[in-house]
């Protein structure tokens, strides 16, 4: 397939280019031109880029035409600017834009990126048809973005797929991400500030997101919302201790130096059940082994 990616740059967008290119697609990228981590990209041998900003996309004209759009791009998605309502509404209007970009150029197919967010506080794993209450900007916006994109494309004959996203990390992951946080923290020998780290989390290295996406993309699904996790929880607290035990099982860990954030959800599990299903789709990579992957990448 010929396949559109935006917001290419992310954790998630680079691993979709590399894998989607590694099983015989052809990958043209979408990145904001001011984006620092195109190079990134470029070592990835077959795949093409675009500069066009996200507020561009309603009058991007590309001469050639392409199966899928996968559309990543989202604007201020770290906490201080998850209730930036401004911002969080525009990206709303964006992914429709995205959507009438993916007609334009003979899209079959438009996947969007949801998040675990739309859900709001839950104390049960996350199903596709489970009841949403988001509380956050960013959450309502997602939510918002999902339902209108699926209307607007089934409108415009697409086939439509939207994926609620859990805790992806790996390679090529933000700075401000808890796990590259800790990550950078105990290979300094620093201590990391965090909370009690009581939350019940579900994470998926991001080559395992990425081959989930790719299955969506290749499979016959006409409409279809899914949870993308890794299907099972741990404690927070696990997970930071497999890292400093995997890097430095010298530096202690700063448990309860910090506040949780605003509209902290305490349970975050992924029912993967559906996804699994109509694609096949499983994750392969534990969080043990993803963390060397990613601690070995860093030290290249």
């Amino acid at each position: 397939m010929k396949i559109l990616v935006t917001g290419a740059t992310g954790t998630i967008g680079t691993a979709v280019s590399r894998v989607a290119v590694s099983k015989g697609h052809e990958v043209t990228c979408i990145v904001n031109p001011e984006s620092k981590r195109t190079e990134k990209l470029k070592s990835i041998e077959g795949v093409n880029i675009i500069p066009c900003s996200i507020v561009d996309y309603n009058r991007l004209e590309l001469e050639e035409k392409y199966d899928v759009l996968i559309h990543l791009a989202w604007a201020k998605t770290t906490v201080s600017g998850r209730d930036d309502v401004d911002t969080q509404l525009v990206n709303v209007m964006y992914t429709l834009d995205a959507v009438k970009l993916a007609l334009r150029c003979g899209c079959k197919m438009f996947i969007g990126a949801g998040s675990q967010a739309e859900y709001g506080i839950k104390d049960e794993p996350l199903t596709p048809e489970l009841p949403v209450n988001p509380e956050s900007g960013y959450g309502i916006a997602k939510y918002t973005a999902g339902k209108m994109s699926k209307i607007l494309a089934e409108k415009l004959g697409m086939r439509f797929a939207w994926m609620r996203i859990l805790s992806i990390y790996g390679p090529d992951d933000g700075a401000s991400s808890l796990i590259s946080y800790v990550v950078s923290s105990i290979e300094q020998k620093i201590t990391p500030a965090l909370t009690k780290c009581e939350q019940q989390w579900d994470y998926l290295y991001s080559e395992d997101a990425a081959e989930a996406i790719i299955a969506v993309a290749e499979s016959d699904i006409v409409s279809k919302f899914y949870v993308l996790g890794g299907g099972k929880g741990r404690p927070l607290r696990e997970y930071v201790e497999i890292i400093r035990d995997i890097i430095n099982p010298e530096i202690p860990l700063g448990f309860g130096e910090k506040e949780y954030y605003p509209h902290q959800p305490m349970y975050l599990v992924a029912d993967i059940t559906e996804l699994t299903k109509d694609t096949g789709w499983e994750p392969g990579t534990s969080f043990d082994a993803g963390i060397k992957k990613l601690v070995s990448y860093r030290s290249k």
